[in-house]
C-alpha cells in the first residue's frame, strides 16, 4: 500500500526513501526484528551554546532549562518517570519529553543503552563514557563560524571510531542535543546541500528564518574552503555529537555492522559528513545497511510551502541526490490521536515530533509485536507516574 513518498507496511511501519523496492524493505524489516535482542544502543548526550539562543529550540522552555534538558532526557530513560529525579525534566512549551517514548519502548525491547556525554555542564549521575575531559563544555554558538578546535572534533571523531570499529553486533545510534537541528542545517549548508526551509525542530513551526539566518553568519564567518573536510564543518558550525556519531557510524561499516541512526535532521547530517569522507566510489556500498529511523510525526510534517509535502523525506532525498546514492528510512506508525493524554495528543499537532531515540525505538517496538492501543496505554501510564512524581517533588516528598 503506498501513501504518496512512501509504502505503508503491514505492521503499520513507513518505508521511505529514494530507490523504494519492496522485496529489499521486507528484507530489512525482517533483519532487524530478529536482531533486536543483539543491537549495540547507544545514547549520545551533546551540548552547544546554540541552544541557548532566544526562540532556536523548545527542548526546554528558556535558555537555561535547556542547558540540562540532556542529561535529563537520558536520566528519565534509564529510570522511568516514577523514580526521583537528579535531574527533573525541563518545562517545555507544549508535549512532553521523546525520552518518555523511548522509555516505554525500550523496556518492552528490553534493551538499554550505552551513554556517551560530551559537552554537558552537569556531570550525568548515572554511567556514561566520556570521551573527553567534562571541563571541555558546550560548543561555542554555530553563528561564531569557530564553535570547536579541529584538535577537539579529531579527537571526538576518533574515540568514536575505535568504539564503533570493535562492534560484533547492529549499531543503533540515537542522541539528545538540544540545537542540534540548528547545526545540522549548518553542516548540511556548508556541504553545498540546499535544506532551507526543509529543517524541522521541536518548535510546532520551526525558527527557519532564525535558523537561516544563524547558519549564514556561521559559514561566512568560517571563511571555509569550497569543498570543505567534515572535521573542517564541525569545528565552524558543528556540535559535539557530529565527530562522536560520524566516528562510530564509520568504525562500525567498518567491522561490518548494520545500523539504525535514530532520529531525524541530526541523523541525515551525520551520514553526510561521514559520506563526505568516503571515496565516491565506495560510498553505495557504505550506505547498503545504513537506516534511517524516525517518528511518522516528522515524516508527516510539511514546511514552508506546498513543494515541501513530506519535507523530511525531501531532505533526505537531497541528501541522498548529492552523493548519487540510495538509502532507506522507516518511520514507525504509532499515533497518540486517541490518548488520554493531552501532552501526548500534542504531537498530532506538530510538538516535538522526534528524539531521543523515539522514533527507533518505537520502530523497533512496533516491528517486535507492540500494538498500537498497547503503546498508547503504556505511554498513558507513564505519563500519569511523571506527574505525580513531578508532584511528589514539587510538594519537598
Amino acid at each position: 500500500m503506498t501513501r504518496d513518498n512512501y509504502v505503508l507496511l503491514p505492521s503499520g511501519v513507513l518505508a521511505f526513501g529514494n530507490g523504494l523496492e519492496k522485496q529489499n524493505i521486507d528484507d530489512l524489516v525482517k533483519r532487524w526484528q530478529e536482531n533486536i535482542t543483539n543491537v549495540a544502543f547507544f545514547l549520545i548526550l551533546a551540548g552547544s551554546q546554540t541552544a541557548e539562543i532566544e526562540g532556536i529550540s523548545a527542548a526546554g522552555s528558556s535558555s537555561a532549562s535547556r542547558r540540562y534538558t540532556a542529561v535529563a532526557d537520558a536520566e528519565l530513560l534509564l529510570t522511568g518517570p516514577k523514580l526521583p529525579k537528579r535531574w527533573p525534566l525541563p518545562p517545555l512549551p507544549a508535549g512532553v519529553s521523546p525520552a518518555l517514548i523511548s522509555f516505554v519502548a525500550s523496556r518492552f525491547l528490553k534493551i538499554k543503552p550505552t551513554i556517551i556525554s560530551a559537552g554537558l555542564l552537569q556531570t550525568p549521575p548515572f554511567p556514561h563514557v566520556s570521551l573527553e575531559s567534562p571541563d571541555a563544555g558546550p560548543a561555542r554558538c554555530l553563528s561564531s563560524g569557530n564553535a570547536m578546535e579541529r584538535t577537539r572534533v579529531k579527537h571526538l571523531l576518533d574515540g568514536g571510531f575505535r568504539i564503533g570499529k570493535k562492534l560484533k553486533k547492529s549499531l543503533l545510534l540515537t542522541e539528545c542535543v538540544p540545537g542540534g537541528t540548528s547545526t545540522a542545517y549548518a553542516v548540511l549548508s556548508g556541504l553545498g546541500i540546499n535544506v532551507n526551509g526543509l529543517i524541522s525542530g521541536s518548535h510546532r513551526i520551526p525558527p527557519s528564518e532564525l535558523k537561516t539566518k544563524l547558519v549564514n553568519e556561521g559559514l561566512k564567518a568560517a571563511k571555509l574552503n569550497k569543498d570543505p573536510s567534515s572535521v573542517d564543518l564541525m569545528s565552524a558550525v558543528g556540535d559535539p555529537f557530529q565527530p562522536i556519531a560520524v566516528g562510530l557510524l564509520m568504525g562500525a561499516r567498518e567491522s561490518r555492522q548494520e545500523i539504525l541512526l535514530g532520529g531525524g535532521c541530526q541523523m541525515l547530517a551525520v551520514l553526510a559528513l561521514a559520506l563526505n569522507e568516503i571515496e565516491p566510489e565506495l560510498r553505495s556500498e557504505f550506505v547498503s545497511k545504513i537506516l534511517i529511523g524516525t517518528t511518522s510525526w516528522l515524516v508527516d510534517e510539511s514546511l514552508s510551502s506546498a513543494e515541501n509535502r513530506h519535507s523530511f523525506i525531501h531532505l533526505m532525498n537531497l541528501v541522498a541526490n548529492h552523493f548519487k546514492v540510495n538509502f532507506l528510512g522507516l518511520a514507525s506508525g504509532y499515533r497518540f490521536n486517541e490518548s488520554n493524554q493531552k501532552v501526548l495528543r500534542d504531537y498530532e499537532i506538530g510538538y516535538v515530533k522526534e528524539g531521543v531515540g523515539a522514533g527507533a525505538l518505537s520502530l523497533l517496538a512496533q516491528i517486535k509485536g507492540l500494538t498500537q492501543k498497547e503503546m498508547i496505554e503504556r505511554c498513558d501510564t507513564e505519563v500519569e507516574n511523571l506527574f505525580k512524581s513531578n508532584k511528589k517533588n514539587c510538594e519537598g516528598i
